[in-house]
Parts: structure tokens; sequence; C-alpha cells
């Protein structure tokens, strides 16, 4: 069965409550296994954030990739005293760490947009 070895490896099962009998069933069972009445549907939240507010992951990842062009950058184009040991072409530091920064910039903002609107 599938979700002994999920509880082996340590991961949770979700389970509920039958309305019918009150034993606990899994949640992913169409069908009681103790009184076999038929359960209802659960409805789950649309969110998979886990609870975090809406673009707080946005936020997060547009950072990281600001940060990351700006380190690139700042190796690519030989600013500084250490020597790369391969050669970059200088298309990918003219072109491509400025379009990193740009979709990092852009993400961030999307964030803030997304917690803006569910603030409000």
């Amino acid at each position: 069965m599938k979700w002994t070895s999920d509880v082996l490896r340590g991961n949770s099962v979700a389970t509920r409550e039958c309305p019918y009998c009150g034993k606990t069933v899994f949640d992913q069972l169409k069908q009681c296994a103790y009184c076999r009445e038929t359960l209802p549907d659960m409805r789950r939240p649309k969110s998979t954030s886990g609870g975090r507010p809406a673009g707080k992951d946005d936020i997060r990842r547009g950072l990281l990739f600001m940060l990351a062009a700006a380190i690139f950058s700042y190796f690519a184009r030989g600013s500084s005293p250490l020597t790369l040991p391969v050669q970059v072409p200088p298309i990918v530091a003219d072109y491509l760490a400025p379009l990193l920064f740009l979709s990092g910039l852009g993400l961030s903002l999307h964030g803030l947009y997304l917690r803006h609107r569910t603030s409000s």
C-alpha cells in the first residue's frame, strides 16, 4: 500500500473523520473503510503556499535572481581582481546578465502586486 511507505518515510498522511461513523479514515478514500458509506468530497483551498502570504515566494525569488545577475555581471565583466578559469563571451555579460536582473525585478514587482492585492 502506498500510505504505509509514506508513513515509513516520515511523510505525514492526511486523514479526516467519517461523518457517518466517526472513525478516522484517509482523506483520499471515496468510501469509508468501516461503515462503507460514500464520503463527501472535501474542498481544499486553492492556495498551495502552505499558509504563507501570496507573493512572498515571488519577491524572494526575484531578489535572488537580481543578486545572482549582479554577482554574475561583476565577475563576467572583469571588474573583479580574480580571474575566471573560463572565458565568458561578451554577449553573455552584455545581454544575459541584464536580462536576468530585469526578470528578477519583474518577478519581485509581481510578488509585491500579489501581496498588495490580497491585503486590500
